[in-house]
C-alpha cells in the first residue's frame, strides 16, 4: 500500500506544477495587460514596471494554488481511471479510503504550505507594492486621472474633474477643481480649458486654466460669496515629481497589509472599544438615576484596555520566533557597532515587544463622576462608538478567517475531485478544464459574497468564510458514498451523463 500511496503521490507532483506555472501565468498576464500601458505611459524606468509585476505575483499565487491543487487531483485520477489503474488498485485490495490517503497527505502539505504563504508572505509583498503605487502616483498624475470622475491630485488638498483628458500633452477639457485644504474656508475653481505640466526641477505640478471662475465661501461668514472671473490662471502644486522618488515612509497598513496575529490584535482593540462604549453607556445610566434619586455617585473605576499582543498558541509561537531573531539580530550589530551600542539611547528596557515588533503600554484614567444629566450626544457617540468597534472587529475577523478558510479549501477540492474523476472515467480534459473552473468559480463567487454580507453585518465571519468549504465537503462526500459503493470504474461514463440525466429530469417534470 505504501508503494501505491507513493506512486499516487509522484503521479500528482507533475500536474501540480504544471497547472501551477500555467494558471499564475495566465492570470499574470491579465494583470499585465491591464495596468502595462498606464506604467509604460509615466515613463518608468523597465525594473520598476518589473518589480510592479513581481509584486503581483504573492496575490496571483495565493489564489492559484488551490486552484492547481483541484486540477492536479483532477487530471491525476481521470488518468489513472482511463488507464483502468484504479481497477487494478481496488482488485489488489486498496479501498477508496486506500486511495485517499495519499490525496489527503497532498491536501495538508499544500493547505500548510498556503496558510504560511498568505500569512507571512502575501502581507509583506502588498505592503510593498502599495508604497510602490504610491510613489509611482506621485509621477506624472495626469496618467492616473479618468475622465468624468473627480481624482484626487497626490501630496495635495486639490480634487479634479475634467471632461477630456490627453495624458501624452496633458491638456484638460471642462475643468473643475475642489480645494479642500483650507480650514475656514471653500474655493472652487471652474474653467473652460486647461494643460498640466511640471515647473523647473519636475518637482511642482503646475495647471494652467483659462476663461474660467473661482468660487469661494467663508465659513465663518456663509453670507459672503465671493465670485472671480480670470482669462488665465496657474495653480502650483508642490512635491509632486515628474522622477519616480522612493519614500521611506510607510503608508497605513490596512486588512490586507497584517498577519493574522496583527489581524487579532486589531479585533481585540475594536473589541474591547465596543464593550467599553457599552460599559461607559450603562455607568451613565446609573448615573443619571443616582443624580436623579439624590445619591452620591459611586467611585468610578476605569476599564484596562488590552495591551501586548494577542494571545494564542500560533501567535504564542510567532512572537517566540520573532522574539528570538530580533535577539539575533541584536547580538550581530552589537558585535559589529560595540562603541554605538555603549553609547546608549532612548530605548525604553522593561516594554515587551508584541508580536509585530512594537511595544505599547496604554493607561486608562478613571472618568470623573459626572455633576449633570448626561446629554443625549454623549449617549449617541457612545452607541456609535459601539457600534464602530463591532463592525470594525467583524472585518478584521473575516480576514482572518478567509485566510483559513482559502488555505484549508484544498482538502473539499481534492476529496470532490477524487469522486469526480471516479464517477466520470472518460471525462477527460473537458472534466479537468470545465470542472475544475466550475468548483473554483462556486468557490470563489461565495468567498466573495460571504465577505461582502460580512462586512456589512449580515452573517457572522465564521459562516460567511467558512460556508463554501462546508458546502463543497458536504457535496464531495456524497460522491465519495457514491462512488464507493461501485466495485470498479470499468462501467464508462463521461460528462455526457450529466446532460442525459437533466434531459430526464425535464421530461419527468413535464409529464
Amino acid at each position: 500500500m505504501r508503494l501505491l500511496s507513493r506512486y499516487i503521490l509522484r503521479q500528482l507532483a507533475l500536474p501540480f506544477l504544471f497547472g501551477l506555472l500555467a494558471l499564475t501565468g495566465i492570470m499574470l498576464l491579465n494583470v499585465i495587460g491591464r495596468k502595462f500601458g498606464a506604467l509604460v505611459g509615466k515613463g518608468l524606468a523597465w525594473s520598476v514596471i518589473g518589480e510592479v509585476f513581481l509584486l503581483s505575483v504573492p496575490f496571483i499565487l495565493a489564489m492559484t494554488l488551490p486552484l492547481a491543487v483541484l486540477v492536479a487531483t483532477l487530471y491525476t485520477f481521470s488518468q489513472l481511471t482511463s488507464d483502468n489503474e484504479i481497477t487494478a488498485m481496488r482488485a489488489g485490495g486498496m479501498s477508496t479510503v486506500g486511495l485517499l490517503r495519499p490525496v489527503l497527505l497532498f491536501a495538508a502539505v499544500m493547505s500548510l504550505t498556503t496558510f504560511l504563504f498568505v500569512d507571512q508572505v502575501l502581507p509583506r509583498s502588498n505592503v510593498r507594492l502599495r508604497n510602490l503605487y504610491f510613489d509611482i502616483g506621485r509621477k506624472k498624475p495626469t496618467f492616473s486621472l479618468t475622465e468624468q470622475v473627480v481624482n484626487k491630485i497626490p501630496s495635495s488638498e486639490f480634487h479634479l474633474r475634467a471632461s477630456r483628458i490627453d495624458p501624452g500633452s496633458g491638456r484638460l477639457l471642462s475643468v473643475s477643481i475642489y480645494d479642500v485644504g483650507l480650514a475656514d474656508r471653500r474655493r472652487v475653481i471652474y474653467a473652460d480649458s486647461g494643460v498640466m505640466g511640471y515647473g523647473p526641477g519636475g518637482k511642482d505640478l503646475v495647471l494652467r486654466l483659462w476663461k474660467g471662475a473661482i468660487q469661494e465661501v467663508n465659513a465663518k461668514d456663509p453670507a459672503a460669496f465671493e465670485h472671480t472671473a480670470f482669462e488665465v490662471q496657474d495653480i502650483r502644486v508642490g512635491n509632486v515629481f515628474d522622477q519616480l522618488e522612493r519614500s521611506d515612509a510607510q503608508l497605513e497598513r490596512g486588512d490586507r497589509e497584517m498577519n493574522t496575529c496583527e489581524l487579532l490584535g486589531v479585533v481585540d482593540s475594536a473589541r474591547w472599544e465596543s464593550r467599553d462604549a457599552t460599559i461607559q453607556r450603562d455607568r451613565m445610566t446609573r448615573d443619571d438615576l443616582r443624580l436623579l434619586l439624590g445619591l452620591s455617585p459611586p467611585a468610578a473605576t476605569p476599564v484596562q484596555p488590552p495591551s501586548g499582543p494577542h494571545r494564542s498558541g500560533y501567535c504564542a509561537l510567532y512572537g517566540m520566533l520573532g522574539g528570538f531573531l530580533a535577539r539575533e539580530t541584536a547580538k550581530d550589530s552589537v558585535a559589529a557597532q560595540p562603541a554605538a551600542a555603549s553609547s546608549g539611547g532612548d530605548s525604553a528596557p522593561g516594554i515587551p515587544l508584541g508580536a509585530a515588533g512594537t511595544a505599547t503600554r496604554a493607561r486608562a484614567t478613571p472618568p470623573t463622576p459626572p455633576t449633570t444629566i448626561s446629554q443625549i450626544g454623549r449617549v449617541a457617540s457612545q452607541r456609535e462608538r459601539e457600534d464602530l468597534g463591532a463592525q470594525r472587529a467583524a472585518r478584521y475577523l473575516v480576514e482572518v478567517h478567509k485566510k483559513w478558510a482559502l488555505s484549508l479549501a484544498c482538502f473539499p477540492f481534492v476529496l470532490l475531485a477524487v469522486s469526480l474523476a471516479l464517477r466520470f472515467p472518460r471525462g477527460g480534459m473537458g472534466l479537468v478544464i470545465g470542472g475544475a473552473m466550475f468548483v473554483y468559480a462556486v468557490f470563489y463567487v461565495g468567498l466573495t459574497a460571504g465577505e461582502s454580507l460580512a462586512d456589512r453585518g449580515v452573517v457572522s465571519p465564521v459562516m460567511a468564510m467558512w460556508s463554501p468549504n462546508l458546502i463543497l465537503l458536504g457535496i464531495a462526500v456524497v460522491g465519495l458514498m457514491l462512488v464507493h459503493r461501485e466495485s470498479g470504474s470499468t462501467r464508462g461514463g463521461d460528462l455526457s451523463e450529466v446532460g442525459d440525466a437533466l434531459r430526464r429530469l425535464v421530461r419527468r417534470r413535464r409529464a
